[in-house]
């Protein structure tokens, strides 16, 4: 695709400074993991149209997260010089072709084999999401960092509930659809707005190596592993939990899932500057939040238990991001690029995990998973020094 020239950049303390550029980046983060966990709000329809059980379906989510798993640390690799721009707008329009063929996919082999292209479309776009934000926006890790995760919640406030929504009024491949049209409108934004971002410097194979002989940071990327295998054991059966006691207030929590995830974005970036307490509590409150909404009776207590899952679990990317970046400040495409990849091989092992535990033992036992991996991710956050990290 033929990217036009960016628009005039803003000046801040002496530096040029691309404001449009991070809204895009923003929108394109939001409509990639809108995509991802679509499934999540219209599992039963989808299970049922294509005749699997419901925590196979759940597969659909975990099939993302096996190509984001190799993609993320590789995708610098392959592409040491290429210009961030032509690369970010490209993963856009790859998304827009993986969710066409989501809706018009004429059984479940081939859904899956389709969500393998969002994922690398996902794990690359985030890898580069943020060194891009920060060459758009100088001086300003702790915004670029917040905003990109506000992209993410902006996710499941809208994306989730609105495709459960949609999905119950017109159908589950009509949401996909919908999605492969706004992917393909992101990236023209994104063409549009964002200035030519060269190559880190040394990006490569040499980068990854250095980032990957850092004790500190591959401790903190088995505690980011750890959070986010006990929240997606769970996340993708978010709707089977809540059907559990009130199938009728689906949407109104999804959208309350959100709304606390909104509150934890823009709290962890309030105390960007002590990682440590941020990246340690988070987890901790995830536990909490999983271990109320597995025991939930009646709809107040559920509420409860989802709006501090939302708030507690998007705390993570935006503490667990500046954490690795300030940990190997040097090299922070590649530190960002694992941090990614932590989550994808996350995502397909909770969701694998989550899947046969919802098949075998019902919901709640998920939920009890989740709980029990948070807990120990937030454990290792507490005792893990990290050096500059700690000193935000």
């Amino acid at each position: 695709m033929t990217t036009t020239p960016a628009p005039t950049p803003t000046m801040t303390a002496g530096r040029a400074t691309h404001p449009g550029a991070i809204l895009a980046l923003v929108a394109g983060i939001a409509i990639l993991v809108s995509s991802e966990f679509l499934p999540a709000g219209v599992l039963p329809s989808l299970a049922a149209d294509l005749g699997v059980s419901e925590g196979t379906a759940g597969l659909a989510v975990a099939a993302t997260a096996i190509a984001g798993a190799f993609t993320a640390p590789s995708i610098a690799v392959l592409l040491p010089r290429t210009d961030r721009r032509t690369v970010l707008v490209a993963l856009l329009v790859a998304a827009a072709v993986s969710n066409l063929a989501v809706a018009l996919a004429p059984s479940f082999v081939l859904l899956l084999v389709s969500r393998l292209v969002l994922g690398v479309a996902i794990a690359g776009y985030w890898s580069f999401a943020f060194g891009a934000g920060t060459a758009a926006s100088p001086g300003r890790d702790h915004v670029v960092a917040t905003s990109i995760a506000l992209g993410v919640t902006g996710a499941t406030i809208v994306g989730v509930p609105l495709g459960s929504l949609l999905g119950d009024a017109v159908g589950w491949r009509a949401v996909f659809g919908l999605a492969a049209g706004l992917a393909l409108l992101s990236a023209l934004a994104l063409g549009r707005t964002l200035p030519s971002v060269p190559a880190s410097a040394g990006a490569g194979f040499a980068m990854l190596r250095q980032a990957l002989g850092n004790r500190h940071l591959m401790a903190g990327i088995g505690a980011v592993m750890l959070v986010a295998f006990g929240n997606f054991a769970a996340y993708p059966f978010i709707r089977l939990a809540i059907g559990e006691v009130d199938e009728g207030a689906t949407t109104w929590l999804l959208l309350l899932w959100g709304l606390g995830g909104l509150a934890g974005n823009l709290s962890a970036g309030r105390f960007a500057a002590r990682l440590r307490v941020v990246a340690a509590t988070a987890p901790v409150l995830l536990a909490v939040s999983l271990l109320i909404t597995a025991q939930a009776t009646t709809l107040v207590v559920l509420a409860v238990g989802i709006a501090l899952w939302g708030f507690a679990f998007n705390m993570v990317p935006v503490a667990t991001q500046l954490w690795v970046t300030r940990v190997e400040p040097e090299r922070s495409e590649s530190a960002v690029s694992l941090q990614v990849a932590a989550f994808q091989v996350a995502i397909t092992l909770g969701a694998a995990s989550g899947g046969a535990l919802v098949d075998g033992h019902g919901v709640v036992a998920a939920l009890m998973l989740g709980a029990v991996l948070a807990a120990a991710g937030g454990l290792a956050f507490a005792v893990l020094r990290a050096g500059r990290a700690e000193r935000g």
